[in-house]
This record gives structure tokens, C-alpha cells and sequence, in this order.
């Protein structure tokens, strides 16, 4: 096998971001803290059984982790793409772990209450929720770019693993040293990450020729991005539909344990841990899922055995049968899950990464959080296993109400910069703070072609919507037929130069096949003005 060929195999082999070495260490310090992080889950949970059995307040933990996650990913997101993410990850990780060591002394000392257990999770959950979009757009700088998706793959099944460690090792702590311990493990494991993100010398960025933008300049522009990509908006409702449901049985696990099946910390940490296995499974399983269906399709393969874990909680009294419902259940999460995230990595540009990403990690914690508090009130107001058979119902019933949002991931367009406009042509200087700005381009077309090209053009709308237009519209001139001005307004002469970053090559190819309508060999003719 010649050189170029071994590389190649190399390169596409799913392992292959191992041989780099900062993602390699980078992606044990993670595997071990989301341990600490899930045998904090475990503790938190169980630790809640003890202070305050009512099913509200077990899903109220749940509740507490996740809620921070939907009110700040989204300022988490922009300044992951604002500030230095090495910095910002440092930053999170020492207060983390400094939580986490008060707490596990709150609990040793047998001072810790529900309302401080919930307040403690609400603040980890903060400040986890200002590392995870950080987390997720540092990976494009530990590895090349053609190992970027096996990179991904493993980001994920590291997750899962620590999933399937976590919440067993959990359960025997709780029974063998005390409350205390999963919570201090845990400020253990934030300080293993710590070590390792001091240890990594990150890329040197290219130096910026723009102002950055302000923090909140920066989450307006998440915001219009997401409401102006269609694929990226279909893969947040699927999102939606199916997490709000799935909630279900991770907030109501304790309940079903230490109720349904008269079991104790340790068969809790034995569930959690078979979802963590299931995950794996699933994760292993998924590339010949992947190639032998769509992703639609295998986010509905995920939702019908998320809905029959479901139903198999509700109706059991027996370990093996939960053990089996757990593997289920996780094989099933991790599917959809992955699935959703590819489709939602696809529909985003780099320059918008963390910020779309914070916005869909929104949309997963929002619904997880929703579905927390709707669950255990239905389970408090009727039992666990009507709750759990009215998540498995609401799974079934979501997949026709949502199959027509459809996703984003067999064949993606290619959002890299083209940086194909040419610069404005300037008889004098403009203020960069200078605007709004209109923008307009003049095209002469076959008027026989106009419903073609109308089309096409309202394509073209999105594209410049999404790079920073507030607005746009074309019109026809009424003295000669085939002649169309497009406009659209950006705030200031600056967002107007961000445009000039922002455009991708996906839109290059929109735009060149609005150009094949004009007629005259010259270019459109493009002019810009700017408010006096």
C-alpha cells in the first residue's frame, strides 16, 4: 500500500483523532470528569430520596441542572465565540470544583437541606452551562479538519462511556463510604480537566481586521442566524419533540427504583449504568444504522425504543426487565441524539458555531427541563407508571406531527467562507459605526424566466438574511419588464463588512445561479448607500 493510501485509511478510521495528541489527552480528562459529574447526578438524586421522597422534588434535580443549561447557553455561546475559550474553560472548571468541594463538606457535616442541594446543582449547572458550547467549538482546534466527524463520534461515545462508569461506581460509594463521596470524586475530576487545559498550548487565531462584536450583538446575530436557516430550525423542533418526552424517565428513574422496584442506591446506579452501556451499544451499532438509513429514520427508530423503554418502566416490578428497558433506552437516546447533532454541526457556519450550537443545546435542556417538572407533577398527582405511559404516548404521537421538519445531514451544503465579494469601491471613507446600510444588486433577465428566477431569488433571501440583512425585497421595473433591483439593509457599515466574512460557499452557489438569469455579459451591477 503506498504512503498516501495508508494515510488515507488512517485518516478515516474512527480512531484517528487519537493519534493526535491534544485531543487525545483533552478527551480522557473529559471521560473522567463527566464520571465525577455523573456520580454527582447519582448522589444529588438519591441524596434528594432521603431529604424529600415526593416526586416533585426528585425531578426537581433534574430540574436544577438543566434549567441553567436554557437560560444561559445562549450568552455562554457567544462569548465562547467572542473570548478565549481555553481561558473561559479554566475559569468554569475552578468554580466547579470549588462547589463541589463545599457541598461534599455540607454533606459530610449533615448541614445540607432540599433547598441548598437544589441551590447547589442550580449554580453547577450554570456554570456547566457557560462551559458547553466552549467545549464543543474547541474541537476543530485538537484535531485536523478531515478527522473533525470521528472526533465528534468519539466526543460522544466518551460521554456514554463515562455514563456507563459513573452512575455504578456511584451506587457502590453511596453504600461502601457515604453521601459525602461522589461529590468530592467529583471536585477530584474537575481538577484532572483543569490540569490538562493548562497543559494545552491552543492554535494561534488569526488576527481579527474587524472589531469584535459586543456580547449582546453577538447573541442577536445566534438568533437571527438560527431563525433564518430552515434546516437548522427543523432539527431544534425534532429536538423538542422528542427530548420533552424522553425527560421522562430520566426523572423519574429514582422513583421507579427505590418505588416500583423496592430497590436501593446500588440497582440505581446499576440502571443508570446499563443507559450508559445501552448508549455505547448504540454508538457502536450506529454507523451501519447510519448506512443503511436515513437520518430521518433513525431518529424514528430511536423514538419508537425510547417509547417502549418507557412502557416497559411503567408496567415492571422486575430488575432484569429495568435492566433491559435501561439498555434500550440508552442505544435508543444516544441514536437521536447524535443524529440531531450532526444535523445541527451541518447547518451551522463556523463564524456562528458556538452560538447555533448554544441554541440547540437550548432547546435540549429546555425540553428536558419542561419535561422534568410536567412529569413528576403527573407522577405526584397520579403514579409513576401513568406518567411514564403518558411520555410513551406523547413520543408516538409527536412523530407525525413532526416528520415533516425534515434534517439536515445526508448531503450538507458547504458553509466554509468563499470570501468571493469583491471590496466596496469607496470615493471616501465610511465610518464603520456608520448606518444602516442598503445594499443593492441589478439584474436584467428573460422575462420568460421570471418565475424561475424569483424563486431562486427568494433562496438567495435567506442566505443574506442569515449573513446579517434585516431586511430584503426585490422589484420589477414598470417601464422595462426583466428588470429586478435587489436590496437589503444591514445596521452599519461594519455588520456590512462581517457580510463580506460571512458568506459561504453554499451561498456563492446561490448566487451564481441567480446570476445564470443575467442576460448581459457584464457583472450585476452591486451599489451601496448609507444613511446621511
Amino acid at each position: 500500500m503506498s504512503s498516501a493510501a495508508a494515510e488515507n485509511t488512517r485518516e478515516q478510521s474512527a480512531f484517528a483523532p487519537f493519534t493526535h495528541k491534544a485531543f487525545a489527552v483533552i478527551w480522557i480528562a473529559t471521560v473522567l470528569s463527566n464520571i465525577g459529574t455523573w456520580m454527582h447526578d447519582v448522589g444529588a438524586g438519591w441524596l434528594m430520596t432521603n431529604l424529600n421522597p415526593s416526586p416533585m422534588m426528585v425531578a426537581l434535580v433534574q430540574t436544577a441542572t438543566t434549567l441553567p443549561v436554557f437560560l444561559f447557553a445562549l450568552p455562554a455561546g457567544a462569548l465562547a465565540d467572542l473570548m478565549d475559550r481555553r481561558r473561559l474553560l479554566l475559569a468554569a472548571q475552578a468554580i466547579l470544583a470549588a462547589l463541589a468541594v463545599c457541598l461534599g463538606f455540607m454533606v459530610y457535616a449533615g448541614q445540607i437541606s432540599p433547598v441548598l442541594l437544589l441551590l447547589f446543582t442550580f449554580l453547577m449547572g450554570t456554570f456547566s452551562a457557560f462551559s458547553t458550547p466552549a467545549w464543543q467549538a474547541i474541537t476543530p482546534s485538537l484535531v485536523p479538519r478531515n478527522v473533525l466527524n470521528s472526533a465528534v463520534s468519539l466526543n460522544s461515545v466518551g460521554i456514554n462511556i463515562s455514563r456507563a462508569i459513573g452512575p455504578a461506581l456511584a451506587g457502590v460509594i453511596l453504600v461502601q463510604v457515604g453521601l459525602a463521596a461522589p461529590f468530592m470524586m467529583n471536585a477530584l475530576s474537575f481538577l484532572v480537566v483543569i490540569a490538562a487545559l493548562w497543559w494545552w498550548t491552543p492554535p494561534k487565531k488569526a488576527e481579527r481586521t474587524l472589531p469584535a462584536e459586543d456580547i449582546l450583538g453577538a447573541m442577536w446575530t445566534g438568533v437571527r442566524y438560527a431563525r433564518n436557516s430552515r434546516p437548522f430550525k427543523n432539527t431544534v423542533l425534532r429536538a423538542v419533540g422528542f427530548f420533552l418526552f424522553a425527560s421522562a424517565y430520566w426523572a423519574l428513574l429514582p422513583l421507579v427504583t427505590k418505588k416500583n422496584l423496592g430497590g436501593g442506591s446500588e440497582l440505581y446506579g446499576i440502571l443508570l449504568g446499563s443507559v450508559g452501556a445501552g448508549a455505547v451499544l448504540g454508538a457502536l451499532m450506529l454507523p451501519k444504522v447510519r448506512a443503511r438509513l436515513k437520518a430521518d429514520h433513525v431518529v424514528l427508530l430511536g423514538t419508537v425504543g425510547t417509547a417502549i423503554s418507557l412502557g416497559l418502566f411503567a408496567v415492571t416490578a422486575q430488575s432484569f426487565v429495568a435492566v433491559a428497558a435501561s439498555i434500550i433506552a440508552g442505544a435508543s437516546w444516544i441514536g437521536v441524539l447524535t443524529t440531531l447533532n450532526v444535523s445541527a454541526q451541518t447547518s451551522l457556519p463556523d463564524w456562528v458555531r458556538a452560538r447555533g450550537l448554544s441554541l440547540f443545546v437550548m432547546a435540549f435542556f429546555g425540553s428536558q427541563t419542561l419535561g422534568s417538572l410536567l412529569w413528576g407533577q403527573l407522577a405526584s398527582r397520579t403514579t409513576i407508571s401513568t406518567a411514564l405511559w403518558v411520555a410513551a404516548a406523547g413520543l408516538l404521537l409527536a412523530v407525525p406531527l413532526f416528520w415533516g421538519f425534515k434534517l439536515h445531514q445526508e448531503k450538507t451544503a458547504d458553509l466554509t467562507p468563499s470570501a468571493h465579494w469583491p471590496e466596496p469601491v469607496l470615493a471616501h471613507k465610511v465610518e464603520l459605526d456608520r448606518g444602516p446600510v442598503m445594499i443593492t444588486v441589478e439584474y436584467i433577465i428573460d422575462v420568460k424566466k421570471k418565475t424561475e428566477f424569483v424563486a431562486v431569488m427568494d433562496s438567495l433571501s435567506s442566505e443574506r438574511r442569515r449573513d446579517g440583512a434585516y431586511s430584503w425585497g426585490i422589484f420589477e421595473d414598470t417601464e422595462k419588464p426583466g428588470r429586478f433591483l435587489e436590496y437589503f439593509l444591514v445596521a452599519s457599515w461594519l455588520e456590512h463588512l462581517r457580510q463580506h466574512e460571512r458568506v459561504t460557499k453554499a451561498a456563492h452557489d446561490v448566487q451564481m445561479e441567480a446570476r445564470r438569469f443575467h442576460v448581459l455579459l457584464e457583472e450585476p451591477v452591486v451599489s451601496h448607500f448609507v444613511s446621511p
